[in-house]
């Protein structure tokens, strides 16, 4: 462990001082394909694991030198304190709720802890520790952007930050899009540690590398899901070929491809998608808590810990996909101020499925809520015959 994250530094180092120029864009793509493809195949302790677990170290000492960078500098902030009505801005509600993602509640979470985390615990004590201490972590991150994007602005003085800052974000529409969020956190992260004497395009590759790992932590981690999803999917329909590790890992990777090279208005389809992703996350989070809620009433427990947050997110998802269905009628997205039809009426028609799934969770929820509660549990257990036995 030691040794491959100090393998870890030294590449940084190494591809500051030789960048590697010699593939284009697509040529990472199918690198990146050819890595998903294995970390989903493979048991999941020989490549998924380990790397996962150097990607965390890097992420926590990212985390202390920024924070620490931040407390040494004690930068003024040049974003304001509260700005009621931005520029060209959706409704505060319902899209704060589920623009806020990885901070806070999260459905793609569910999906993790379920399909990959709860197979590599060694007991069912760690759970609690794991999954809280990851979230813990997850909101120490959510914190760290939005002090880089509103306080990691280097400039000589204090009015000369508020104006680059007022520069990059004076309306809605000017700072959107992946690659002006990116490069403005990448930058405002460099700069705290950049404090501690780091040299600052040192600094910046460092947390770009730490971006850029954990999408590639999110990649090999919901390929190896999609995988699950095919041969459940392949065991529903009694296909075998389906519930083939090696053709439901192809599938997997192949959906992915689709959308990293087919392009919607221009942009590849995952880039036009992303639109809505944080609709559907929350549509996942609300499903999560659905079924939380009808265990523990089925267990005999108070059921309104989590009842209560599922139906708020049920509820600010359903409006915020309706939203999105006004939007997209019209011809508008939220990311350009512009009219785009073709954009507009292919998001149109994933909107329209997803406010179905929607409805229908909602109408789920009741009817399962009515039904008498049931002094009896049946569960049907899963186990990943990817981790080697332990005594």
């Amino acid at each position: 462990t030691i040794a491959g994250f100090i393998i870890q530094l030294v590449l940084v180092w190494a591809g500051k001082q030789w960048p590697i120029v010699w593939t284009s864009a697509d040529g990472w793509k199918w690198s990146l394909l050819g890595y998903a493809f294995l970390a989903s195949v493979l048991p999941v302790w020989s490549l998924l694991q380990p790397r996962d677990f150097l990607n965390s170290l890097l992420l926590y000492l990212g985390l202390l030198l920024c924070f620490v960078g931040f407390f040494v500098w004690s930068p003024e902030f040049a974003a304001p304190a509260f700005d009621a009505s931005p520029e060209g801005a959706p409704p505060f509600y319902p899209f704060v709720f589920i623009t806020i993602a990885c901070g806070a509640a999260s459905g793609f979470h569910a999906l993790v802890s379920s399909g990959t985390t709860a197979k590599q615990l060694d007991r069912e004590s760690h759970a609690r520790p794991v999954g809280f201490g990851g979230m813990i972590g997850e909101s120490l991150l959510g914190l760290l952007a939005v002090l880089a994007t509103t306080a990691g602005v280097r400039a000589t003085t204090a009015s000369d930050a508020k104006l680059q800052w007022a520069s990059h974000y004076h309306d809605w529409h000017h700072a959107q899009g992946l690659s002006a969020k990116m490069d403005w956190f990448i930058q405002g992260a460099a700069q705290f540690i950049a404090e501690l004497g780091v040299e600052p395009g040192l600094a910046a590759a460092f947390i770009a590398v730490v971006v850029v790992s954990f999408a590639l932590t999110t990649l090999d981690s919901a390929t190896r899901l999609l995988r699950y999803n095919v041969e459940e999917i392949g065991n529903s329909l009694g296909v075998p070929l389906l519930q083939n590790r090696w053709t439901a890992s192809l599938l997997a990777v192949a959906a992915i491809a689709f959308f990293a090279f087919y392009r919607i208005g221009g942009r590849p389809a995952g880039v036009a998608l992303w639109q809505i992703f944080g609709t559907v996350n929350q549509l996942l989070a609300g499903l999560t808590l659905l079924v939380v809620t009808l265990y523990l009433r089925a267990r005999g427990k108070n059921p309104w810990f989590t009842g209560i947050p599922m139906a708020f997110m049920l509820g600010t998802t359903v409006v915020a996909m309706f939203a999105n269905l006004r939007d997209f009628s019209n011809g508008f997205t939220f990311r350009t101020s512009v009219a785009s039809a073709p954009l507009a009426w292919e998001l149109l028609i994933v909107a329209l499925v997803l406010a179905v799934l929607a409805i229908w969770l909602l109408i789920e929820a009741a009817i399962r809520w009515r039904e008498p509660v049931s002094k009896t549990l049946s569960w049907e257990v899963f186990v990943d015959d990817d981790q080697p036995s332990k005594p």
